[in-house]
């Protein structure tokens, strides 16, 4: 009951959405400022400060690399439709088993990872100066993420590969979340994530960072990941049973005593969310990349100093489950 008062509470403040609404704009800031994404006790946006850490913490660090620096991907961009978005099949060529129904509310303009700006560790996977939109929703290599959100029924979809032919869209995988619950992919289910993690929550965006925090966690990517999962992750993406490696879901958390005063306030914001809500370990790629929301204003010389934190500035927290901390009953 109080859920479903606080979700009424929150669409009642909700900015109407008419039409579909891409990432970079001062409307996606006002409607995404609105939104209550996910619960206050969800795992996102639960407060890690306080947490212990994990007795092989410091060797878990030292597998990925306890003097490389952290880094991000201008990478996940998502676009915002509206409650009447007419819905389209998506064809599931890879994961279908693992992936939710259709049709999906996949408008016009909608962005493929990466787009509009140019960096990111798969060089090839970038979109070329001067493409259009639609020349990217066709063409290109890479993990190809769409991500759509739909504020007014609180549902998140997320595809993997995504790419328009001229038979309609098509994607590796699809999942759907519920933005006003806690459940997670089945066991064993991969999502858009090789975790079985949504990525929206996830992104650190300009809103947010404009104002000064993320006040979520993030995600990350190492290269070498153990075959095993924690909670909130549902799915893993290695052979490697080293105990030393991170699990899908892993939780990293800058430390406490890592001095943030002298970076710029783009990296300040990021900086602070990591030591209050932490990172979670979501895929396979490079080691200490973060996912950055690609917006044109975003002060990106600023954000290039996020390379003076390195991976021994963090910590790996042991987390809560899902009947511990804010959700236990």
């Amino acid at each position: 009951m109080k859920r479903f008062l606080l979700a009424a509470a929150l669409m009642a403040n909700l900015p109407a959405v008419t039409k579909p609404i891409l990432f970079d704009t001062p409307e996606a800031d006002r409607i995404v400022q609105a939104m209550q994404i996910f619960p206050p006790d969800n795992p996102w946006n639960e407060d890690i400060s306080a947490l212990p850490t994990l007795p092989n913490s410091d060797a878990i660090i030292a597998s990925v690399g306890a003097d490389k620096p952290l880094g991000f991907n201008l990478d996940m961009n998502y676009v915002i439709v509206p409650p009447d978005q007419r819905k389209v099949p998506v064809k599931v060529i890879e994961y279908p088993e693992e992936s939710d129904p259709g049709p999906f509310p996949v408008p016009e303009n909608a962005p493929i990872e990466n787009w509009p700006l140019h960096k990111n560790e798969d060089t090839k996977a970038l979109p070329k100066p001067g493409q259009s939109l639609d020349d990217i929703q066709r063409h290109g290599t890479g993990d190809r993420h769409l991500i759509i959100v739909d504020p007014v029924h609180g549902l998140l979809h997320e595809f993997w590969q995504a790419r328009k032919t001229e038979a309609g869209w098509e994607a590796s995988q699809a999942s759907t979340f519920d933005l006003n619950r806690n459940k997670l992919r089945p066991e064993r289910w991969t999502s858009s994530d090789a975790a079985g993690l949504p990525i929206f929550p996830a992104i650190a965006r300009y809103d947010e960072i404009a104002r000064g925090m993320v006040r979520h966690a993030m995600r990350f990517t190492v290269r070498r990941t153990r075959r095993a999962y924690v909670y909130p992750a549902t799915h893993w993406a290695s052979k490697l049973e080293d105990p030393n490696l991170p699990r899908m879901g892993e939780r990293f958390r800058l430390r406490k005593d890592f001095d943030v005063s002298g970076f710029p306030p783009h990296a300040q914001a990021i900086l602070k969310g990591l030591k209050s809500y932490g990172m979670f370990m979501a895929d396979n790629g490079s080691d200490w990349l973060m996912s950055v929301a690609p917006d044109r204003r975003l002060d990106l010389k600023g954000l290039e100093t996020l390379s003076r934190v390195k991976g021994r500035d963090f910590e790996v927290v042991r987390t809560t489950g899902p009947d511990e901390g804010p959700r236990k009953r």
